[in-house]
């Protein structure tokens, strides 16, 4: 039987079943980033279906009225899809956009067309370009990163043409990229172009000829951490594996293994399964290459179309790595499947199919693989009967998914001798705990445990703990129960990782109980929460509680708190409250603290919820009851809980029980209960009542405290006070206002509104507290002060009500209330006047001085209204200092004289505040306005002009109207401030002449770009006077830059020509040449020339000397003025020839004219730059010339490229040779050898070569062979003694014999090989057989030659080569197995002696896979005997029979066979092929066969007699199956004897389905045998039955006795009655006798006059009754007198001690039934013992009936009291 495959197939979805047309599925329209979507792009790119595999729905976006879209690919998660659509302009927009938000995430323009792109992780997309490669982060910013530049093409390339990008790759440490596509060949072959990039090293290597990549990260042997590895196939076609960033380079990893394609087919891809180390390689044309990566093994190869069950082959169009291993792949029939390793079959496949038992152990020991446990095992039982243990052991240790780590190999551990000085088990385990990675199974971690515990040593424990956590051993519960008695914490720790919910628990517990820190201890309940949520375990946590509270009361009410929390933070209820308070009060005694603790945290944390009412009311209660009043009210008290849904009446009851007044109001709802507590109102505290007045009606509550103030308002008015303050909103204040009224308690509403007033926002109450405490302040002292406050500060009165109040109250006394009512609201002024009229002047000094000096204005100001003495007002500001946080002190002062025109009374004040320094701008804004109105001119235009400190603004404003050049003086002396105000007055009053001296001297671009304003309508004359007067005055060059920039900004560039070339041509005054000869100016002259008036910049700029000519030139030849003639100029005139050139060539395009000047100016660099020129037009001859004449290579590589395309080789060939004349470069020889190859000058060439060079010549070499100029190439092998690349050369020039001297000499492999493939093209056979001889010794290439050799169809040549191949000493199994296959194929009369001769030496599955193919079975048979296959033999012997079946060969092979399947199909076999031979073979195969299987398919065919021999050997197992078909054959047979015999002997078969069968059988011997069965299964009235009606009476009774049933027994007595059988009546008395009644006996005698038949059973009878009776009566009368002496004891002893003191036991020793008089009898036991069972009373004669009395009561119901009273 072959083995099953190693890779599997599992279909995902089909795309047509999607409604996906088939015209959308191919190459550019599906897109597969992962198993999770497939993206495909339909109608044209207007739609998207985006298919979600797992669901198997579809989602299509449509892009209706949108750019067309180029492509779109899926997030490999999350739905998110990225979009790219070209821009119309070459560039490409991408986007990524959100399918769950339906928004645009995220976008970003390429200014390049997007060639491939592809997400690389689910956050970064790989967006690759014709020259660039970027990664896009969905995070961050907008734009892609660029990674690297893509590698152009180069001469030397291996490629032509663009490459077509199929892949991108990502290292998982990020530090490596792989970029790979296809390209034409130089040959016409697609190649594969592969650029790798190193991210550390910001560098690409040289593109590789590879068609697909990928990165593969495992941890290799030897090594701790991952390896990050490469796989890339090669020309071969070769796939090669190597290490990145090796520990050091002779450590590095590296593999290399040939692969097989079929002709014109190439890898397009490439996928790494970590998980398994496995490289999946899909070729163009749909092969499947499967290769392990640490030992290069191909293991499978197979076209995927094969793999598809019944369906047509298409290509792969395709395929990404599945997280589920694997890959998944599309092909063009849109199935869309999942290629995966077969875990539990590869391992089978390597070491059976492929014979590779080291590759598949190294599988199987590194991914932990099925199927390599009988070749572990046999490898571990050679190591132990070697006494190789510790390489035993390490088998063991490694052995795939712990096959041999059993309890069986512990024990042969244990017996072995020590290792090393240590027990062998020990040093087993030392083994497992020092190799990395490893960990202890159950079995070996309990074993290892064990001795270190039972040691008891604290390092042993250590050594457990730092195991586990080390995870070097496996937790269990039977570890946890052996570390729980020692550590508790660390059983703990196991148990939670063995998942033994309980037990943790309960180890949280203990630990808790032993716990003194209160917050260790419940975070310890939170984990036992935690956990159990977590492993889904509901615990009976009241259960927990009561054990713990048993231990722990302290310990449990915190554990009980926390469950309670739980509610409160997740929402989740654990335990019910009113259960866990049970708990805690059915405790002795009650734990009433705890249970009030739990109580009041479960309800503070749910609020006043009145689904708690119950809860509420025991809590209450609970403390109540138990003499905890207090505890009561302060729950009640508390602000943490707020109770409302207690049964109130009932609480209130128990309140006033245990005087709680002020509780009992609060709860009571009758006015008499209120009327009756409120007696007690003295002695109840106020805030109790204040609660209680809240309950009242506002009409309620008046009237209540207006009875209290009737009853005495001295008493009462503190209470009634606070009360009001407590409910002033419920009974509003202004009715408690007018009930204090009433009273004329005015003390009482100043109390009332104290309390709410500072926060009042009602004017009328604020006012009515002022009235209140201006009108009791003579009772109340402090009332003026407090109303004196509210006036200062309160925000919420009528300031002209208070006023008004308090002008008409005598408060001369003590007027600050007024004051600070005037003050605050701004009534200074009435303030003054009432102070002035009233005589208070010194109030008004102190007013100002001293309480607000920032009056002083308004003061002096209402003083002089009211027309007070100048000398009281000077007196008044003599002392006045101006307030330091008042800046405009000043100003208000000279404003308020001002407007009664009286500013000269300040002139002494100012001027005495001039004197002392002062720098406040008002002071002497004052006194210039007091100077300009009294003084002259000159007197206020040199205070203008000197001081510094007066405002220019202000000043000038007051000037304006009085003397406006007065104004411009002042607005000067702002220097800026002012130049609004200036520029206005001046343009007012036609001063355009000083704005224009202004304006220079200001030099201020701002103002200048205002007044030159074209809305300026008074320019023109600002410009006239600039330039006829202001600009000719300029003292500086800094006054003429501004001005100038200031025309420039203005846009004015003809009069700013004007203004220039006054001052650089016509300004030729003294002192003026740095004017005419500023660079910056003759610039700018030109400059704006070039700008306005292009014609005149020629003149210009040959007049002018100092300008910046370089620079000017370049803005001169912008495209945008394109004054080329004068930028040539000008280059020429400062000696720029390199510059003046690129004009010609770049600007004007004349590359004549730059010709001519080149050969004017006749310097190298100007002919570099015209040979470039002449290179890019294409003039690739004259470019040549030019640089001959530069003598400058720098520019050879465009040389070379361009020579060849021209193939001008010999102008080449000169350039070439002057550039090595000045260069040392490779390529510049490379490309010189070349030119001589092409021109075929092979005599130079040879010169060439024997000098001195740089060329690389084995890639000149290459590169001449690749383009099949041999002769030369040749001759560069022959010069660098290169003799495998010669060998190739002499093939191609059809040398052949050279061709084998040069392989020869080379004595390389790759060479040998196609020097031998040429010769046997050439049908060079000899020279053909002397190259394979040097092949076929290397088993990798042994099989390629022979593919060579049978593609062109030469077998006998073939055969002639690999039978002289196993002669060489070098042979190998590849040859002779090779060799098996040719003949098979060609000559298969040699292959059964080849076999028989060689089949040690053979690769048998190799072989076998050949013989299949060809049909050759019977040497299949051989060889799977060979190989020790005998299960895969015996099949080959059942499939093909008819050529190779034989019975002894079967019988032979047979019982070889490991699968004990092959036994069960060998009877199918032999069952349809040779039914008489089988009951042979099943005995032959006894011992190894299940025998129910073998019956039960036998007897599914219907043919158990062909086996019936076999049936009887096994039947003494007792087999339940054999036993019934056995029976089923005695059955059919009729042979009753054997049946009976079979059915005693071996009792397990279905009784009762045989006995429903044999009942109905028309012989007896078979119904006897069927009641006897019932009998067996104690179903005896079925057996008595069938009995009867057979009328076998014998049968019947000794039924009736087996039974051991009374009534069976007696119902057959009635039978024989009936039946008028006596003689088996009487019969039937003795074989049942201990089972019948006497009393049925004797009734049926009577009746039916049989006495004479029941006569000796009833004498028999009376003899045992009577021998019973005795000994009965003997036992009863020793009870008695032991009763006796028992009663004398107790009487003596009552008689020494007196009378009992209790008449009864103790309550808590009584029993039940004690404690109402003495015990009751047992149950059932009501009186005295009645007579036995079916006796009746006490006995009138012998028996009960007719001989002496009546007859007795049923049997069991005797005399007793039950009965018979």
């Amino acid at each position: 039987m072959s083995q099953a495959p190693p890779i599997g197939f599992k279909e995902i979805i089909k795309l047509p079943s999607m409604a996906i047309t088939p015209a959308s599925i191919s190459f550019k329209n599906v897109t597969l980033q992962s198993e999770k979507y497939i993206v495909v792009k339909e109608d044209d790119k207007k739609k998207i279906a985006i298919v979600t595999a797992g669901a198997k729905r579809v989602k299509r976006l449509n892009n209706a009225g949108n750019p067309p879209i180029d492509q779109a690919i899926m997030n490999p998660t999350a739905e998110v899809v990225a979009l790219r659509s070209s821009d119309g302009a070459g560039g490409t927009n991408l986007n990524i956009f959100s399918l769950q938000m339906k928004a645009n995430m995220k976008s970003s323009k390429v200014n390049e067309q997007v060639v491939f792109w592809k997400w690389i992780d689910e956050k970064t997309i790989s967006v690759v370009t014709p020259t660039r490669a970027y990664h896009w982060s969905i995070e961050g910013g907008t734009d892609p990163k660029q990674m690297f530049d893509r590698t152009v093409e180069k001469p030397e390339s291996h490629w032509t043409g663009p490459v077509q990008i199929i892949n991108y790759h990502e290292s998982k440490d990020k530090q490596w990229l792989i970029l790979g596509g296809l390209a034409k060949g130089k040959q016409g072959s697609i190649v594969g172009v592969l650029q790798v990039h190193s991210v550390k090293l910001n560098a690409s290597q040289q593109p590789m000829p590879s068609h697909a990549a990928c990165f593969a990260r495992l941890t290799l042997d030897g090594r701790s951490a991952p390896s990050n590895l490469i796989c890339f196939t090669t020309n071969g076609p070769m796939l090669q594996i190597l290490e990145l960033d090796p520990p050091s380079k002779d450590a590095a990893f590296k593999r290399k293994v040939p692969l097989q394609f079929k002709p014109g087919d190439f890898p397009v891809s490439i996928h790494c399964d970590d998980s398994i180390g496995t490289l999946f390689i899909l070729t163009h044309k749909g092969l499947l290459v499967a290769v392990e990566v640490t030992t290069a093994k191909v293991f499978f190869a197979n076209q995927t179309a094969k793999m598809f069950p019944n369906q047509p082959a298409t290509k792969i169009i395709a395929s990404c790595l599945s997280s589920e291993g694997g890959i998944v792949t599309v092909d063009g029939a849109g199935r869309v499947g999942n290629f995966f390793v077969e875990r539990k079959n590869v391992v089978r496949f390597i070491c059976g199919t492929l014979n590779d038992i080291e590759t598949g152990l190294k599988m199987a020991t590194r991914y932990n693989l099925p199927g390599a446990d009988q070749y572990i095992e046999k490898q571990f039982n050679v190591l132990m009967n070697s006494q190789r243990y510790e390489e035993a052991m390490r088998v063991t240790a490694n052995s795939p998914q712990g096959a041999l780590r059993t309890v069986q190999t512990m024990r042969a551990f244990k017996n072995l001798p020590p290792i090393n000085g240590q027990p062998a088990l020990l040093f087993y385990f030392n083994l497992l705990l020092n190799t990395p990675g490893a960990t202890l199974n159950t079995v070996e971690s309990i074993e290892l445990a064990k001795p270190i515990l039972q040691s008891g040593k604290p390092q042993g424990i250590a050594h457990i703990r730092d195991w586990l956590g080390k995870k070097k051993l496996t937790c269990s519960e039977e570890l946890g129960d052996l570390l729980k008695s020692t550590d508790l914490k660390l059983a703990l720790q196991v148990y939670s990782a063995a998942k033994v919910p309980e037990k943790v628990i309960a180890c949280f517990l203990a630990l808790s109980a032993k716990e003194m820190d209160d917050g260790k201890a419940n975070k310890i309940y939170q984990e036992i929460i935690k956990y159990a949520k977590n492993c889904n375990y509901t615990p009976d946590y009241c259960t927990l509680v009561g054990q713990l509270h048993r231990v722990n009361p302290v310990r449990a009410k915190d554990f009980a708190l926390v469950l309670i929390g739980q509610e409160e933070e997740t929402g989740e209820t654990l335990v019910n409250v009113g259960q866990l308070a049970d708990t805690f009060m059915f405790a002795q005694p009650p734990d009433v603290k705890s249970t009030t603790n739990i109580l009041l945290e479960y309800l503070r944390s749910r609020g006043d919820r009145e689904e708690d009412a119950a809860l509420q009311t025991r809590v209450l209660q609970i403390n109540l009851i138990h003499n905890n009043p207090r505890v009561a009210d302060a729950i009640l008290d508390s602000s943490d809980y707020n109770f409302t849904h207690f049964d109130k009446l009932k609480i209130a009851m128990n309140c006033e029980n245990v005087g709680l007044f002020d509780r009992a109001l609060e709860f009571y709802s009758d006015m008499k209960d209120y009327k009756r507590v409120l007696g007690h109102a003295p002695n109840m505290k106020i805030e109790h009542l204040q609660n209680f007045f809240g309950k009242l009606s506002p009409d309620e509550g008046i009237e209540c405290l207006t009875s209290l103030l009737k009853n005495g308002v001295r008493a009462n008015l503190r209470t009634v006070v606070e009360i009001a303050k407590k409910w002033s909103e419920q009974f509003t204040p202004k009715a408690l206002i007018e009930m204090f009224e009433e009273f004329n308690c005015y003390e009482g509403i100043y109390w009332y509104t104290v309390s709410f007033v500072s926060e009042c926002k009602e004017k009328e109450l604020v006012f009515k507290c002022i009235e209140a405490g201006v009108k009791c302040s003579a009772s109340v002292p402090q009332a003026i002060k407090f109303v004196t406050q509210i006036c200062r500060v309160h925000d919420h009165y009528d300031a002209k009500e208070v006023k008004d109040f308090l002008l008409d109250a005598n408060l001369k006394r003590d007027p600050r209330p007024l004051i600070y009512v005037c003050d605050r609201f701004g009534y200074i002024d009435e303030l003054t006047e009432y102070m002035w009229k009233n005589n208070l002047n010194q109030l008004i000094q102190a007013y100002v001085q001293r309480m607000n000096p920032k009056s002083t204005p308004i003061v002096v100001g209402t003083l002089l209204h009211l027309n007070a003495p100048e000398e009281f007002i000077k007196k008044l500001l003599e002392a006045m200092r101006p307030p330091t946080d008042d800046a405009k002190f000043v100003a208000k002062l000279v404003d308020e004289c001002e407007k009664v025109n009286r500013l000269v009374i300040l002139q002494p004040w100012l001027e005495s505040q001039q004197k002392d320094d002062s720098k406040d701008p008002e002071v002497y804004n004052g006194l210039a306005k007091i100077y300009v109105d009294t003084g002259t001119g000159k007197t206020a235009e040199k205070f203008l002009l000197e001081n510094d400190l007066y405002d220019p603004a202000v000043v000038g404003k007051f000037c304006e109207s009085r003397d406006p050049m007065l104004a411009v003086v002042a607005y000067k002396k702002a220097m800026g401030a002012c130049d609004d105000q200036l520029i206005e007055v001046t343009n007012k009053n036609g001063f355009f002449k000083d704005q224009a001296k202004y304006l220079v001297v200001r030099e201020d671009v701002d103002l200048w770009a205002k007044v030159l304003n074209e809305e300026n309508k008074h320019r023109r004359e600002l410009i006239d006077q600039v330039v006829a007067t202001a600009l000719p005055t300029a003292e500086t060059a800094q006054q003429v830059s501004v001005t100038v920039k200031a025309f420039m900004s203005a846009d004015l560039p003809n009069e700013l020509i004007e203004l220039l070339e006054r001052l650089i041509l016509h300004d030729t005054g003294t002192g003026r040449e740095q004017f005419r000869n500023n660079r910056n100016l003759q610039n700018l002259l030109i400059l704006t020339a070039i700008k306005a008036d292009k014609a005149r910049v020629m003149d210009y700029v040959n007049r002018l000397d100092n300008y910046e000519g370089p620079q000017i030139a370049k803005i001169a030849s912008h495209p945008e003025h394109k004054l080329y003639d004068e930028a040539f100029f000008i280059y020429k005139k400062f000696g720029m020839g390199v510059e003046a050139i690129q004009v010609l060539l770049q600007c004007k395009e004349d590359i004549e004219k730059a010709t001519d000047f080149a050969q004017n100016w006749d310097k190298p660099d100007v002919w570099v730059i015209l040979g470039k020129a002449q290179l890019d037009e294409k003039m690739t001859k004259d470019a040549i010339g030019s640089f001959l004449k530069a003598e400058d290579p720098q520019y050879f590589e465009d040389v070379i490229f361009a020579a060849k395309n021209d193939t001008l080789f010999d102008d080449l060939i000169d350039f070439l040779l002057m550039a090595r004349s000045k260069l040392k470069n490779p390529m510049l020889d490379n490309e010189l050898i070349y030119s001589y190859a092409r021109v075929e000058k092979l005599g130079e060439l040879e010169d060439f070569l024997n000098t001195k060079n740089n060329a690389k010549y084995p890639e000149i070499g290459e590169r001449l062979f690749q383009e099949k100029l041999y002769l030369a190439a040749k001759i560069i092998y022959k010069h660098i003694k290169d003799n495998s690349k010669l060998a190739l050369c002499y093939v191609h020039l059809k040398e052949f014999k050279n061709a084998v001297d040069a392989a020869n000499d080379a004595g390389k492999i790759p060479v040998w090989k196609e020097v031998c493939f040429s010769c046997v093209d050439a049908e060079e056979f000899k020279l053909a057989q002397r190259c394979a001889m040097h092949i076929i010794v290397y088993t990798n290439h042994l099989l390629e030659l022979c593919l060579h050799y049978e593609y062109h169809g030469y077998f006998d040549q073939l055969i002639e080569v690999l039978e002289a191949g196993i002669t060489l000493q070098r042979t190998h199994q590849g040859i002779f197995t090779q060799l098996g296959i040719c003949y098979c194929k060609y000559k298969e009369e040699k292959l059964m002696q080849h076999i028989k001769e060689h089949w040690s030496r053979l690769n048998i599955p190799k072989l076998l896979q050949a013989c299949r193919e060809n049909q050759k079975w019977l040497e299949v048979v051989h060889l799977y005997s060979y190989y020790s296959q005998h299960d895969n033999a015996i099949e080959t012997l059942m499939d093909h029979s008819a050529e190779c079946w034989s019975h002894e060969l079967f019988k032979k092979t047979v019982h070889q066979v490991s699968n004990s399947e092959m036994f069960y199909k060998a009877i199918d076999f032999y069952v349809q092929e040779q039914p008489l031979l089988l009951n042979d073979l099943c005995t032959d195969l006894t011992p190894k066969l299940d025998h129910s299987r073998v019956v039960t398919i036998i007897k599914r065919k219907g043919h158990l007699p062909l086996i019936k021999g076999y049936l009887l050997s096994v039947q003494n197992e007792n087999n339940s199956i054999i036993n019934e078909a056995i029976n089923q054959l005695f059955y059919e047979e009729e042979d009753y004897k054997n049946l009976l015999k079979s059915v005693d002997t071996y009792p397990n078969f279905d009784q009762p389905s045989l006995a429903t069968k044999l009942k109905k059988h028309e012989l007896l011997e078979f119904r006897r045998i069927a009641a006897h069965i019932y009998k067996m299964n104690q179903r005896f009235e079925e057996s008595m039955e069938l009995s009867k009606s057979d009328e076998m009476w014998d049968d019947a009774m000794k039924t009736a006795e087996a039974s051991a049933n009374v009534k069976l027994a007696e119902g057959l007595l009635y039978f024989f009655v009936e039946r008028k059988e006596y003689e088996c009546f009487s019969a039937c008395l003795y074989t049942c006798y201990e089972l019948i009644r006497p009393d049925v006996v004797l009734e049926l005698a009577w009746r039916n006059n049989l006495v004479d038949f029941v006569m000796p059973y009833m004498v028999q009878t009376f003899s045992d009754y009577s021998a019973k009776m005795s000994q009965l009566f003997g036992k009863v009368e020793a009870l008695e007198a032991k009763l006796d002496d028992g009663k004398k004891a107790e009487d003596e002893k009552e008689e020494e001690g007196g009378a009992p003191m209790l008449t009864a036991p103790l309550m808590i020793t009584a029993g039940p039934g004690m404690m109402g008089g003495p015990m009751g009898p047992p149950p059932g036991m009501g009186g005295p013992m009645g007579p036995p069972p079916g006796m009746g009373g006490p006995m009138g004669g012998p028996m009960g009936g007719p001989m002496g009395g009546p007859m007795g009561p049923p049997p069991g119901m005797g005399q007793s009291p039950f009965f018979g009273q």
